[in-house]
């Protein structure tokens, strides 16, 4: 079992100091919007850290409202304190390494950067999870770190991330993208794509 760091706050804000400079970042999550419906009513972000990504969304998606999931007690504070003054955000403690909890049904379901810390069976059960609480036409978009397809090129990810071998985080448990993909299609999602 790998250790979690982001429990920590000098992990988490190490993280945020230096997310805005992770490469390609804002591209990724630029093809996440705009694959989320404008017109989407509930929204559900798991591992939201400080909730940039839905802050992001809820700019084109007033109506929506939002259910952020984190379990890092400084990344909570932090969507708490982005999140004060929207009725419409509820901020929640919660690990997903743990069950989801019954919230009811959401149009979108998105994540950045957080599933890959999940265990690869955990990774697959919460998928499920996903699934089951999407609407009808609902969509799951994952901007996430994958396992690249040879060390070398993880060697190489890592370094465009501002990361070494030695400093990278010990609570990645990365899997290769074609096997997830596989998943999501086996449970039930259509138009799988990455």
């Amino acid at each position: 079992m790998s250790t979690n760091e982001w429990i920590t706050s000098e992990h988490a804000l190490a993280y945020l100091a230096r997310a805005d400079r992770l490469a390609h970042r804002t591209e990724g999550e630029a093809v996440l919007l705009a694959h989320v419906p404008r017109n989407v009513r509930r929204i559900l972000d798991l591992g939201t850290g400080d909730g940039r990504l839905l802050a992001l969304l809820l700019i084109d998606r007033p109506q929506a409202s939002g259910v952020a999931l984190d379990f890092s007690p400084t990344m909570l504070q932090l969507a708490q304190e982005r999140f004060a003054d929207n009725p419409q955000v509820s901020v929640i403690a919660h690990n997903l390494n743990e069950a989801l909890p019954e919230l009811g049904r959401f149009d979108a379901v998105v994540s950045s950067f957080a599933i890959h810390h999940c265990s690869h069976e955990r990774k697959h059960s919460l998928y499920a999870e996903i699934f089951a609480r999407l609407e009808p036409g609902g969509i799951f978009c994952n901007l996430e770190h994958v396992a690249s397809s040879t060390p070398r090129l993880h060697e190489q990810f890592l370094h465009a991330i501002g990361y070494t071998l030695e400093t990278e985080d010990p609570s990645n448990q990365l899997l290769n993208v074609e096997t997830q993909l596989g998943w999501l299609r086996s449970l039930g999602f259509t138009d799988v794509d990455c």
